[in-house]
């Protein structure tokens, strides 16, 4: 087992802690039913969350690479989903928009084991820290409503850090907001290009969270299957 050598702990939240896969389902099975968009010529919600997973992967890749604005890619990803089929809606496309992050922030699903690691990294006098590239506002409200602030001294995002993972610029503002060096962080994530790259080439160490078993292509300091394995580590 490592000696402990690390104080500050940075995690992603999105995809690691906080189950964002079944909350947007979720979410948006609920705006399916609000709009009745079965009455509008999309025959099951599976279609539509097809069409709608698609689109947003597209274009939170522009968003993260800087091509599109944080507007363009909240409404698009629904215009785009209802234009499939073949429903030109921008109104409803702008208030599903709405809709859709006024309520996924109220969901509540983690990942096994959450509460519990975190709990136990607390217990060890670590500090803990988010660093997300999510909106601010909905990141605040999504930790709240899951029960997870108190565990946290510092929430890092893309706006509050005018950058976005895997650029060095929200790595070296964490650090600074946070008064943690490169030796004693570590930074863990589901992400290997945001989160495990990101964070890597500023000198800090990480850790991959393999939640649903891909084979990696950038390697990490440690990679876990399941967050209960972070007690072997820290």
């Amino acid at each position: 087992m490592p000696t402990k050598k690390y104080q500050h702990i940075f995690f992603d939240l999105d995809h690691t802690l906080w189950d964002f896969e079944t909350n947007a389902r979720n979410t948006l099975f609920d705006l399916f039913e609000l709009h009745q968009l079965n009455q509008k010529g999309i025959e099951s919600f599976p279609l539509f969350f097809e069409r709608y997973s698609y689109h947003n992967e597209r274009l939170w890749e522009r968003y993260t690479k800087g091509f599109i604005k944080q507007d363009e890619l909240r409404w698009k990803r629904m215009w785009l989903s209802l234009l499939d089929f073949k429903i030109a809606d921008e109104a409803l496309s702008r208030q599903m928009a709405i809709d859709f992050l006024e309520r996924l922030p109220l969901k509540k699903a983690v990942f096994p084991y959450t509460q519990e690691i975190l709990q136990y990294l607390t217990a060890k006098n670590y500090h803990l820290h988010l660093i997300t590239n999510g909106f601010e506002a909905v990141q605040q409200k999504k930790i709240h409503n899951a029960n997870l602030d108190s565990f946290f001294q510092k929430l890092i995002t893309s706006e509050t850090s005018n950058s976005l993972k895997p650029n060095k610029e929200i790595f070296l503002y964490a650090l600074q907001q946070t008064g943690a060096s490169v030796e004693n962080s570590i930074m863990i994530g589901d992400n290997l290009e945001a989160d495990i790259m990101g964070a890597a080439n500023v000198g800090i160490d990480t850790v991959f969270v393999n939640h649903i078993g891909v084979t990696p292509h950038i390697q990490a300091t440690y990679t876990v299957q399941h967050l209960r394995q972070l007690e072997d580590i820290l």
